[in-house]
Formats: structure tokens, C-alpha cells, sequence
């Protein structure tokens, strides 16, 4: 037993799984799990769709998804975790021939980190932009302003003298039509800031153009700044997760105080909620709420398996997944309050529907928001408060996507060299990560950046989900992963969550499958059209995630041992020896024997009996310790 230099008598604090490492206490994995579940998506995406789909009537398919789908897959994917205390390939020894499915999400968790680090960047960007007195965006006095800008705050100068002199000189209808063309074109500065200034967008996917070096160097620090935060695993980002994943909602506190007491502030927070009912029965929104609460909640990235493989073998992740679930799904509608309450405001002052000024991704977060930001007295601090919210989102995101493929990376190669030398990984996937982002930060990176979020995390997230379900509840059977669960949490899963597991979620995973397919549309750009060869590029990304798990499987198939396919295929479907707890003190039950695969049944109690005292003989003659005994050993070291 290490001491750790503690004093004699006083209770030392060790990682029960010392090899690998746990939290150092269950708040800092719940902490690190919100902060992974709560993104950028919960600020940009659920307000957008609550409002596009009837209101206050969406929170009810959105809450009905949550219970009956979003928690029992969270609860699933943190159980296979805990239970392995392996990362997202290490747990399919659950089922070798499915192991493509643990690549499947490592490919997925690549894409993302790649381009959501990109979008922390131009947060960053943005960060250090409004350390100013004037937000660079207020005006159309800038040089990359064009002819079409006409701001919300305008300056008296020459952009207005011109607006006079052009309005002047037309009259009756013609001037009637003129102002109804120019209220369609307007362009604000904030949207010309975010074109022309920040991205320089050029005009076609293909041509990259020039490298942003203002957003390279902000990508630069936001890849160094998650790697100082996993610096040392989960036991650094552990620590950090106390900041980053709490301060957001101190933010959005401020923001949505600061927003409620606006002009208009009412007429955008009750567009976001008055329920149109007969939307209800549109399919669309049965849709729309499930693939909200399906990637919201990063189901099949592999972060979950991950966070939930450095528990505690007896940590209480049913408890855990209940309280994840449900604080994300209340960020998402608190954030609505305040992004609405603001865009409310920013209706009122222009005069037009809250619709017209409403918007979702990029547009929002770096378009409208920024805009209404320019209204409010002393706007750089709350522009500064809300970039840093953004950046904390982003990032509390990118921490456990950056863990799950290191982890994955370290768990599989298993040296001591490498469990050691844990950094070294990390700070080798940081640099390759922000070399692969390079292209993002070009003139054309923002084209990428959105052909990436709509194809590399789609469709085939549905399908890894929905195979891997498949696979614990049908191909290594219900029954034994019920028990499994049993063993590890000392009761049983609640009957609720049994017939989600086997019947409901999957069914729920199909229909967001299909959904995705019929409604499936081609990506534009605002006007941009995406050209079809980078449709083909799109999906070839989609797949090169779901294809891992047809290779593998065959791969799989050909190499394990059989006179026939049949025997081959029932072989590499069997649980792997090592299939189990991590822990010697762990494997109890049908675990208990030394070379027990996970499909044996308990043996009798006088054979068990038998086998631990051969143990103990060996132990004692041989000098060596017994293996996988479901006793504690005596851990005296010999004299």
C-alpha cells in the first residue's frame, strides 16, 4: 500500500483503479459530464427550433423524447462505460465483431473536435474584438462595409448624407418601392463584420483563398488552452470543469436579468413560447424534438462511455444520467429565455416581426446576437460576457471529445509506457487536430466548417446508437447486461428503462434514422448552393464512420478460429476473456474464475471453494498472486 507521504491514521485519498485513474470525486465527473452535454447547440439550436415549431407546443415532444429516449440512452451508454472502466474501444470486448462501432465514434469525435474547436476560435476572436469602447460592428463606416449596409445605430456622415440625397430623388410609388427593396437587401454591420471582416468568405468552397492569420492564431490558443486543461487526464480537467462548466450559467443569468428588463423583451420571450397546438401533429416536430435531444445530449460520440469509464466501479450512474439529462435540457430552455428576451428588444427597435431577425447557428451566435449587442449602454461588457459564455460552452464540449480519442488511443496500445506518458498523447492528438483545422481558418473554411456539422455528426450517429443497442441488448443479451448493471449498481435497471432499452429507443433511433432521410436537403449557404462534388465529400464523411463497422466485423469474422462462416461469426460475437469489471476485487459472480468468459453461468459454491483454495496454495508455494479471485487477496508483500 502506498502512503503518499499522508500522516499515519488519517484516510488517504487513492484512485481505486490506479493504472487508469478515477475522478477525484463524483461532482467533478457530473460537472465534466454537463459541461460535454451542454454546447453551443443549446444556446443556437433549441431556441431556433422551439420557435420554428410551434412555440411553447414543441417543449412537449421535446420533454416526451427526453424521457423515453435521451435518458435511457444516456443511462446506457454511461453503464457500459462504468462497468468495463474502458474508453470507447476497450468496452466492446462486450462483442469483438462490434468493436468497428468504438472506431465508428472515435472517426465521429474527430470530425467534431476538429471543426467545433474552429467555432471556439472565432468565439475567441470575437472575445478579443469587444475589448474596446466601441464594438468594431456597430457602424457601416468601416472599410469592408458595402453600399448595402444600413446599420441599426447609425452615424451621421456620409452614409447617411448619401441615404438622403438617393431618397430624394425618387417620389410616390418609386420611393415606396425603393424602401421595400432596400428593407429586403438591408445587410447589417454585423453581418458585413462577420463576411467580409472576420471570415473574408470567398465566393465558392473550392477556392480557399488566403489563411485568416488572426483566427490560426485564435485557434492556436484555444487547441493550447484544452490541452493545459488535459494536461494531466481527468485529473486536471476534472479540477477546471469547477469554472468552465458553472460560469456559463452565471452568464446567462446576468444576460437574461439584463434582457427581461428590455424594451420588447415580452414580445420575444412570448413568441418563444405560445404553443401552436396544431403543429402537434406534424410530423416534423416528433423529429425535429428527438434529433434535438439525440445530439444535444452527445449520444454515440463516445464521450459518455469515456467520462463514465473513470467512475468508480459502485458509482451510482443511474442517479448520474437522470440529473445530466434533465440539467441539459433545462439549460436549453433558460437559454431560450435570454436569447428571445434579447431578440424581442432588437424587433421592437427595428420594427419588424421577431421571425425576421430570429436565426440559428453561426448566424446567430455571430450575426444577431452581436447586432442586439450593440443596443444595449456599455454593449462591449455584455458582448464580452456573452463570447466568454460561448467560449466556456465550446469548450466544456471539447474537453471530453479530446479524452475520449486519447483515452481510446492509451486503453488500446495498454503499455505502461503509455499509461505513463499520458500527456505526450494528448499534446500529439492536440497538434493534429489544430493542423487538420488549418483548412477551416481559410477564406472558404466557413463553407467546410457547416458541410462538416450537417454531414460528418449526422445520420451515422443514428446508426452507431442504434447498433449498439442492438448489440448489448440482442447479441450479448438483455438478461446478462441486466445483471451486469445489478452487480455494479446493487439493484437492478428500473423495468422503465429494461423496455427502453430493448424496445422503445430503438425504435424512437429508427424513426430519427428515417426522419433524417426524408427530410434530408441538400446544404446551402444563405445564397451559396453547395456544389455536388462537395455533397459526395459530405457524405463520404458520413460514412467513413458507419463503414468501420462492416470492415471490422468481416475483419473480425476472417480472423477468429472456425472450420465455417457459422462458427467463425458465433466466435467473434462471444465475449472477450477479459470482458468484465477492471478490477480483481470487482469480479464477482459468473466474473469470479480465472479464465471465465462473460456468458458462463455461476459455478456451485463447493467448486468455487475448491478452485480458491488451490489458489491460496499456489499463492503460498509459488510466492505469486492469485488472478481474478472473487476474495480479497492478502496484498502483505512477502518478506
Amino acid at each position: 500500500v502506498t502512503t503518499n507521504g499522508a500522516v499515519l491514521g488519517e484516510p488517504v485519498k487513492m484512485d481505486k483503479n490506479s493504472r487508469r485513474g478515477n475522478w477525484g470525486n463524483q461532482i467533478e465527473f457530473i460537472l465534466t459530464s454537463v459541461g460535454y452535454a451542454v454546447g453551443l447547440g443549446n444556446v443556437w439550436r433549441f431556441p431556433y427550433l422551439c420557435y420554428r415549431n410551434g412555440g411553447g407546443a414543441f417543449m412537449f415532444p421535446y420533454f416526451i423524447m427526453l424521457v423515453f429516449c435521451g435518458i435511457p440512452l444516456f443511462f446506457l451508454e454511461l453503464s457500459f462505460g462504468q462497468f468495463a472502466s474502458q474508453g470507447c474501444l476497450g468496452v466492446w470486448r462486450i462483442s469483438p465483431m462490434f468493436k468497428g462501432v468504438g472506431y465508428g465514434m472515435m472517426v465521429v469525435s474527430t470530425y467534431i473536435g476538429i471543426y467545433y474547436n474552429v467555432v471556439i476560435c472565432i468565439a475567441f476572436y470575437y472575445f478579443f474584438s469587444s475589448m474596446t469602447n466601441l464594438l468594431p460592428w456597430t457602424y457601416c463606416n468601416n472599410p469592408w462595409n458595402t453600399a448595402s449596409c444600413n446599420g441599426v445605430v447609425t452615424p451621421k456622415g456620409i452614409n447617411s448624407t448619401l441615404a438622403n440625397a438617393t431618397r430624394s430623388l425618387v417620389t410616390g410609388a418609386a420611393q415606396a418601392a425603393v424602401e421595400v427593396v432596400n428593407k429586403t437587401k438591408r445587410t447589417s454591420p454585423s453581418e458585413e463584420y462577420w463576411k467580409h471582416y472576420v471570415l473574408n468568405i470567398s465566393d465558392d468552397i473550392g477556392n480557399f483563398g488566403d489563411v485568416r492569420l488572426p483566427i490560426l492564431g485564435c485557434l492556436a490558443v484555444s487547441w493550447v488552452v484544452v490541452f493545459l486543461c488535459l494536461i494531466r487526464g481527468v485529473k486536471s480537467s476534472g479540477k477546471v470543469v469547477y469554472f468552465t462548466a458553472t460560469f456559463p450559467y452565471v452568464v446567462l443569468t446576468i444576460l437574461f436579468i439584463r434582457g427581461i428588463t428590455l424594451e420588447g423583451a415580452v414580445t420575444g420571450i412570448k413568441y418563444y413560447l405560445t404553443p401552436q397546438w396544431h403543429k402537434i401533429l406534424d410530423a416534423k416536430v416528433w423529429g425535429d424534438a428527438a434529433s434535438q435531444i439525440f445530439y444535444s445530449l452527445g449520444c454515440a460520440w463516445g464521450g459518455l462511455i469515456t467520462m463514465a469509464s473513470y467512475n468508480k466501479f459502485h458509482n451510482n450512474c443511474y442517479r448520474d444520467s437522470i440529473i445530466i439529462s434533465i440539467t441539459n435540457c433545462a439549460t436549453s430552455v433558460y437559454a431560450g429565455f435570454v436569447i428571445f428576451s434579447i431578440l424581442g428588444f432588437m424587433a421592437h427597435h427595428l420594427n419588424v416581426d421577431v421571425s425576421e431577425v430570429a436565426d440559428h447557428g453561426p448566424g446567430l451566435a455571430f450575426v444577431a446576437y452581436p447586432e442586439a449587442l450593440t443596443l444595449l449602454p456599455i454593449s462591449p461588457l455584455w458582448s464580452l460576457l456573452f463570447f466568454f459564455m460561448l467560449i466556456l460552452l465550446g469548450l466544456g464540449t471539447q474537453f471530453c471529445l479530446l479524452e475520449t480519442l486519447v483515452t481510446a488511443i492509451v486503453d488500446e496500445i495498454g503499455t505502461d509506457w503509455i499509461m505513463k506518458n499520458k500527456t505526450v498523447v494528448t499534446g500529439g492528438v492536440a497538434v493534429v487536430g489544430f493542423l487538420l483545422g488549418v483548412p477551416l481558418t481559410t477564406q472558404a473554411g466557413i463553407y467546410w466548417l457547416l458541410l462538416m456539422d450537417n454531414y460528418a455528426a449526422s445520420f451515422s450517429l443514428v446508426i452507431i446508437s442504434c447498433i449498439m443497442c442492438i448489440c448489448i441488448m440482442y447479441v450479448y443479451g438483455h438478461k446478462k447486461y441486466f445483471k451486469d448493471v445489478e452487480m455494479m449498481l446493487g439493484f437492478p435497471p428500473p423495468i422503465f428503462f429494461r423496455v427502453c432499452w430493448r424496445f422503445v429507443s430503438p425504435i424512437i433511433i429508427s424513426f430519427i434514422l428515417i426522419f433524417t432521410v426524408i427530410q434530408y436537403k441538400p446544404i446551402t449557404y444563405n445564397d451559396y448552393v453547395y456544389p455536388g462534388w462537395s455533397l459526395a465529400i459530405g457524405f463520404a464523411m458520413a460514412l467513413s464512420s458507419v463503414i468501420c463497422i462492416p470492415i471490422y466485423a468481416l475483419y473480425k469474422i476472417a480472423k477468429s478460429e472456425g472450420n465455417t462462416f457459422l462458427e467463425r461469426l458465433k466466435k467473434s460475437c462471444r465475449p472477450d476473456i477479459k470482458w468484465g469489471p477492471a478490477l480483481s476485487e470487482d469480479r464477482i459472480g459468473r466474473y469470479a474464475a480465472p479464465g471465465s468468459e462473460a456468458d458462463v453461468e455461476v459455478r456451485p459454491l463447493k467448486e468455487e471453494l475448491k478452485e480458491k483454495e488451490e489458489e491460496k496454495r499456489d499463492e503460498i508455494s509459488l510466492s505469486i498472486q492469485g488472478s481474478n479471485g472473487s476474495t480479497a487477496h492478502n496484498t502483505t508483500p512477502s518478506a
